[in-house]
This record gives structure tokens, sequence and C-alpha cells, in this order.
């Protein structure tokens, strides 16, 4: 089962988390046949490319129960869907700027009966809400990405690991970290994840 890929790294999953994570195998490609919100050639990677790649954020912290993410530029519902699974005593508010992907984020987390995420069809600029952590999966650039929702970052702590953004990217960084003000901390997603695809992938973490 191409799910298993989930279980090997995530082995305290209870029943409904895993009936979740199995059934995002048949609801994304389904979707993805009307609206493309993954690459046609990279549907077939969903697990590792899509699922995995946004639980590396789950193996970087641990949040308290009542935690509120905003994952700015979820596109079909990445990084938040499926961390969204990974940490039911959370919120997610997923927001996008084009309609169709919100659609299909939002058609699959009420197909798999998720109560903590909410969504917002619009530009980053109208949500004015604050969260412990911003969450984004190569949306931008982080020096332009750090201006845009540094007013979203609450400043109440809730957690250990400081409030701020989160980034998962790939790719040479260094033009952007240069340019990025404060101090991101990098950590290789290959030290959680052993598949060739997470070598160049990186974890960013800028506490805000």
């Amino acid at each position: 089962m191409e799910a298993d890929v989930i279980f090997k790294y995530f082995k305290s999953l209870n029943e409904c988390q895993i009936e979740q994570f199995i059934a995002l195998g048949g609801l994304y490609p389904e979707w993805n046949a009307k609206i493309n919100v993954i690459s046609r050639k990279d549907i077939d990677n969903l697990y590792v490319n899509h699922v995995l790649h946004s639980l590396a954020i789950g193996k970087f912290i641990t949040p308290a129960n009542g935690t509120k993410f905003l994952d700015m530029g979820t596109g079909g519902g990445f990084p938040g869907i499926p961390l969204a699974i990974l940490f039911p005593e959370c919120s997610f508010h997923l927001i996008d700027r084009i309609g169709k992907k919100i659609k299909v984020a939002q058609a699959v987390s009420e197909e798999i009966g998720l109560k903590n995420v909410t969504f917002q069809h619009g530009d980053i600029g109208e949500c004015r809400d604050k969260y412990d952590y911003v969450v984004s999966r190569a949306v931008m650039r982080l020096d332009e990405l750090v201006p845009l929702v540094r007013k979203n970052i609450s400043h109440i702590q809730k957690n250990p690991l400081h409030n701020g953004l989160i980034c998962l990217k790939g790719g040479d960084l260094s033009d952007e970290m240069r340019k990025t003000p404060g101090t991101p901390y990098v950590e290789n997603i290959s030290l959680y994840f052993g598949e060739p695809y997470f070598e160049t992938k990186q974890l960013i973490y800028l506490p805000l």
C-alpha cells in the first residue's frame, strides 16, 4: 500500500488517522483529474512528494493542543491537510489565492471528516487573524514571505518552540536566506526521511 510510507515514519497513529491518510490516495487523483492541483506526472508520487513532505513539519515540532497554524498558499491542501490529520487537537487555516485549489482542499477535508480545518479564498493581506505558526510549502522566496506573514504571528507563546514561520523548500536557498531578516534555522529533511526525494529538501524555521 502506497500509504505505508507514512506509517513507516509515524507509528502512533490511531485508526481514524490511518483511514484518513489512506483515503487521500483515492481522493487526490480523483480531484486532480478534474482540477489540476498536482502536476500530472507527480500525482503517482502523492504520498512521498506531497503527504510525507508536508509531514516533515510534524517531525520538527510536536505542538501543544490548541496550537493555531496558518497554511499560506496551501494549493490543494499541503502541508495543511496532512498536518491537520497528524495533529487533530490543533487548528489549521488554509488560504490560497486560487479558488479552484481551495475548492479541492475543502472537498478532500470534508470527505475525510476533518473538523479542525478552515479555508479562505483570498490574498494573505486579507487575513488579519493571529496564529502560533505560519507554515508554507515552496510558495515564494523566504525574504518575500516574511514581511507578508509577520502580522499574523501571535505574541502569546503556547509552545517551547517560539512562534514563527516554518517553510518547506528545496534547491539553493543562499540568496533568499541572506536577504531574510533574523537568523533562519535550516534542517535537512533527509534527517527525518530516507527516500531519495528528500536529499535536496530543507525545512526552514524563523522565529517571529
